[in-house]
């Protein structure tokens, strides 16, 4: 996967279709790395993108890990979509369930940038001592003054995604804040490895109007983090 599919899945992969995007394929256009279909499915018509593969006009196709796209530009194309799902292939008659939660995606290689595990509940997680102790909610809080500045948090892997950019990206949720006010949850990026569930001791740099790419724009994170169970 190149890093544009992999920050697909990163960012709308808690969102999106819920399940896996399933159709006719009605044009196929071939732009290395990706595979574009023009889909007909149950809601309509739609375009797709998948890693490069030999699909035919006509063919039944399932598309797991389903994420949206908005405004999307493929420059080889020189096209214009305004709305793409990017996902991998799936066979399109197992179980939904199973292929979503298939770590290696559907090309029989890694999918990088896949989840590896749901969600669990919330759990409330003990504050971390020390003089630069936060929670989660006084970080997003207080991202003006804590702006490049070292901060310290113990809170549970909520999602995550590894090798994207060259680093490990997770969700992080301590029980402070709401996600009403968007105050619940941080993304810290690491080279160190966690899973979802997993309760660490983050200890990283507050960065704050941070661009990952075109048009992926972070309020703050925490960056090149430690992580610690």
């Amino acid at each position: 996967m190149k890093i544009l599919l992999a920050l697909a899945l990163l960012l709308f992969g808690s969102t999106g279709f819920a399940a896996a995007l399933k159709g006719e394929v009605l044009e196929v256009r071939e732009a290395p790395p990706y595979t574009y279909l023009r889909l007909k499915t149950s809601e309509g018509e739609t375009w797709a993108a998948v890693a490069a593969a030999p699909v035919k006009k006509g063919a039944q196709v399932s598309i797991a890990n389903p994420a949206v796209m908005q405004n999307f530009e493929s420059k080889s194309l020189k096209k214009t979509f305004d709305k793409i799902v990017f996902g991998t292939l799936a066979d399109p008659n197992a179980p939904v369930a199973a292929a979503q939660a298939n770590p290696h995606g559907a090309m029989g290689g890694p999918m990088v940038g896949a989840p590896t595990a749901a969600t669990p509940q919330a759990v409330k997680v003990a504050k971390a001592t020390g003089s630069d102790a936060r929670t989660v909610a006084e970080v997003v809080g207080g991202k003006s003054t804590l702006k490049d500045k070292s901060v310290s948090l113990r809170a549970q892997v909520v999602k995550a995604n590894l090798g994207i950019m060259g680093k490990n990206w997770f969700h992080v949720q301590d029980g402070s804040g709401s996600a009403g006010t968007g105050t619940n949850d941080i993304l810290v990026t690491s080279k160190d490895v966690a899973a979802v569930g997993d309760v660490v001791l983050v200890k990283g740099m507050v960065r704050t109007d941070v661009k990952v790419g075109p048009g992926y724009d972070y309020a703050v994170l925490i960056e090149d983090a430690s992580l610690k169970k």
